[in-house]
């Protein structure tokens, strides 16, 4: 298990490098001066020639690129240009952990939620309950967060006054966004295990155990459930990073201060280091969470060889 663990953080390396570069790289195309927006509208040319060179934007872009991978080895995220803060600091303060609680909180609605629906759907196949929740699981994989959001709002808001529109706190305020996040993860998961039930309720030994007249319940739950699970958990991994991703849209419908907020905002403003940084330790987060997905394997299925 630990040289397992191991090989997957080297391999990781590459990763965290293509990251970096793409990021850089992409940061750098798109138009405009963060040294005119640092020095303001009314700064003259020598002022924003002097600010380019304070910022370090005048050396060649491999100079930057491996200044800035340095800086990041050591912790050093660099400083955000907007707000002239350490962007470690911008992250980590809060909005790194309303993000994660936002994903995490999405994640297990989408577990639940996909679980049970994919388990009613395999073990009633061709019953109205299982096409009626095939159906809803459809709509809420087509739908996409934005507009989802908007019509939770302006249903549970709006019209009935039940739940607060913005923010991040409370209980009331963690509903709309959480169901808005959760949604396309939980109708993934519950296709998903939906097709691995059916597969693995075919099986010999699942007959075998009706057979000797093991209840229904045991079957299902102890039996099939933990051999279908393995598919399942792969996409509960990769649903993490796409909440992730899906985060940016939901925060912004509920003007929610977190990363993904912090990344359109950053982008907007041209600051580079903060749009590096987010997108580094959200990548880092990403991988975690899927080294933790592989190593899950082995305590669903004593069977599988990590090493």
């Amino acid at each position: 298990m630990f040289i397992y663990i191991l090989r997957r953080i080297i391999q990781t390396i590459p990763v965290m490098i293509g990251v970096t570069l793409a990021v850089f790289l992409m940061m750098h195309l798109i138009p405009g001066d963060p040294a005119q927006i640092m020095a303001g509208e009314n700064a003259n040319p020598v002022q924003v020639e002097q600010m380019r060179e304070n910022l370090g934007l005048n050396d060649p872009l491999y100079e930057q690129y491996f200044r800035y991978v340095s800086n990041a080895v050591q912790g050093d995220l660099g400083t955000s240009i907007r707000t002239n803060r350490a962007v470690s600091n911008e992250i980590f303060d809060s909005r790194f952990w309303i993000t994660v609680q936002l994903a995490v909180l999405g994640t297990i609605l989408a577990v639940l939620g996909g679980l049970i629906a994919g388990i009613i759907s395999a073990t009633r196949k061709g019953s109205f309950a299982d096409i009626s929740l095939m159906l809803v699981a459809l709509f809420g994989f087509s739908m996409p967060n934005f507009l989802l959001g908007i019509m939770l709002i302006y249903f549970f808001s709006v019209n009935l006054g039940w739940l607060p529109v913005v923010g991040w706190g409370s209980i009331e305020h963690m509903i709309l966004p959480v169901i808005t996040l959760g949604t396309v993860g939980a109708a993934i998961i519950a296709r998903m295990t939906r097709s691995s039930m059916l597969e693995v309720i075919d099986q010999d030994y699942i007959r075998t155990a009706y057979a000797k007249g093991v209840s229904d319940r045991l079957v299902i739950y102890k039996h099939a459930l933990r051999n279908a699970l393995v598919p399942v958990v792969t996409v509960v991994g990769l649903q993490f990073g796409g909440l992730l991703g899906g985060a940016v849209v939901t925060e912004t419908v509920f003007a929610i201060n977190g990363l993904g907020r912090l990344i359109i905002d950053s982008i907007r403003a041209h600051d580079f280091p903060m749009v590096q940084g987010t997108i580094l330790v959200c990548a880092v987060l990403f991988v975690i969470v899927n080294t933790l997905v592989d190593v899950t394997y082995r305590f669903i299925n004593k069977r599988i060889d990590l090493n």
